[in-house]
């Protein structure tokens, strides 16, 4: 009787020390880890818990004792599969946190904001200098996207300008840039094919392409929101009387790199397939990329009679519908304040 007492006893006492060492391996696990700010960490190929949690010990990340790691690993965490990728560990996780992130392969989304209104050669220099983009943009690269885009008009595209949608797009680290220019232009696509389906009727504009050139200057000409249906509706009726659209930006454009900042008389008559002062109707490529705003504007846009616009120097316009009242805002905003 004595030996099943004190066995008994024994037994009790290995199950209370079994308590207390489940219960302080629980208080350990739930110290946060010793890092000075959040931190991303790259998970590489082959790469185990145990190998993470090694790793974390040698930089001094955790406070727990690697044995109770280890403890943990092996009898209770569960599933310890993590997966290869790049997470932002924060100083507020605790062990089990970090590592059922990794285990859930909830990677760390990075982000970058491609405006509308900058053209492809701004785009690129804007993926070129993110630290967690590939980039492997060339020619060959380029062309491959030129020919995949779906909405293509009659004629052959002459470039890629103008075919991605202004929009910040999130992305994983080590994502190639080529991979955002064909989500970009996945959207863009998408959205174009959406608006040209919903657009006003007896538009000037034989295909979705042409509503892109067009949306794209309207995005050059405003920054003002509230403009750009007036905008439209300007050129969609200079286009409707055949009158050549005459806006600088598509001359710009053209000018490229001889572009020095100062638009002149001979810049205005020059003969390039993007001066709309010269030729009619629309140049022959966006000269931007365009937002989803822009592209609603283009193919809805505003019943006016103006034929004219003239910048206030603010930032807006001064609509006109006859070239008197044109001239006259000319001179009360362009020529007046510089006399």
């Amino acid at each position: 009787m004595r030996k099943v007492v004190a066995l008994l006893f024994i037994l009790a006492l290995m199950a209370l020390s079994a308590a207390g060492g489940i219960y302080y391996m629980q208080q350990q696990l739930t110290r946060p880890l010793n890092l000075p700010e959040s931190t991303l960490y790259q998970v590489e190929s082959g790469d185990s818990a145990l190998t993470v949690l090694n790793d974390w010990s040698e930089r001094g990340w955790l406070e727990t004792p690697m044995l109770i790691n280890r403890l943990w690993l092996k009898f209770f965490a569960g599933d310890t599969a993590i997966k290869t990728g790049a997470y932002m560990v924060r100083s507020d996780m605790t062990t089990p946190q970090a590592i059922a992130r990794m285990v859930a392969g909830d990677e760390h989304q990075f982000d970058i904001g491609l405006i509308e209104g900058l053209r492809l050669s701004q785009w690129l220099t804007l993926l070129e200098a993110h630290e967690a983009i590939d980039y492997d943009i060339d020619e060959e690269t380029l062309g491959e996207l030129q020919s995949a885009w779906p909405l293509a008009p009659e004629q052959e595209l002459m470039s890629v300008e103008g075919l991605f949608l202004a929009d910040t797009y999130h992305f994983t680290y080590h994502t190639r840039a080529s991979e955002l220019l064909k989500r970009a232009m996945q959207s863009m696509a998408a959205y174009l094919e959406r608006a040209w389906q919903q657009r006003a009727g007896m538009l000037p504009l034989s295909s979705p392409y042409e509503a892109l050139i067009l949306a794209s200057i309207i995005e050059k000409e405003t920054a003002v929101a509230a403009e750009r249906p007036h905008i439209a509706g300007v050129f969609v009726n200079r286009l409707e009387q055949n009158m050549r659209l005459q806006t600088d930006p598509t001359v710009i454009y053209g000018l490229g790199e001889a572009f020095d900042g100062n638009l002149t008389r001979a810049h205005l008559k020059g003969q390039t397939p993007y001066n709309t002062y010269v030729i009619a109707g629309l140049p022959p490529t966006p000269i931007a990329m365009a937002g989803r705003a822009a592209i609603d504007a283009a193919l809805n846009p505003m019943v006016t009679e103006d034929l004219y616009f003239v910048a206030k120097g603010d930032g807006s316009h001064k609509f006109s519908a006859t070239l008197e009242e044109h001239n006259k805002a000319v001179y009360e905003f362009q020529v007046k304040p510089n006399q």
